[in-house]
């Protein structure tokens, strides 16, 4: 774990990414979560914009902005409120 990163907890819950002023969504699944960001699976990152704002079930909405991107995962960084 690096130092300046807050420890990320493994979890295993659907959540959805909400874009294009609300008129886009997609599906993903939230496989790690922080205070400072988290870990999201898709079936592909394709059309997946550099910013949205992520919805996970039992948490407030919130904005994000992509720092890394695989083929079927995205590391993502909460932003300031």
């Amino acid at each position: 774990m690096r130092p300046d990163r807050p420890p990320r907890q493994r979890t295993l819950k659907g959540a959805t990414i909400v874009f294009n002023n609300a008129k886009s969504v997609l599906d993903c699944t939230v496989r790690n979560l922080s205070t400072g960001g988290a870990l999201l699976g898709l079936p592909t990152t394709a059309g997946v914009p550099a910013a949205f704002e992520l919805r996970i079930p039992d948490h407030p909405p919130r904005a994000c902005r992509v720092a890394w991107r695989l083929v079927d995962r995205i590391g993502v960084a909460f932003e300031a409120a």
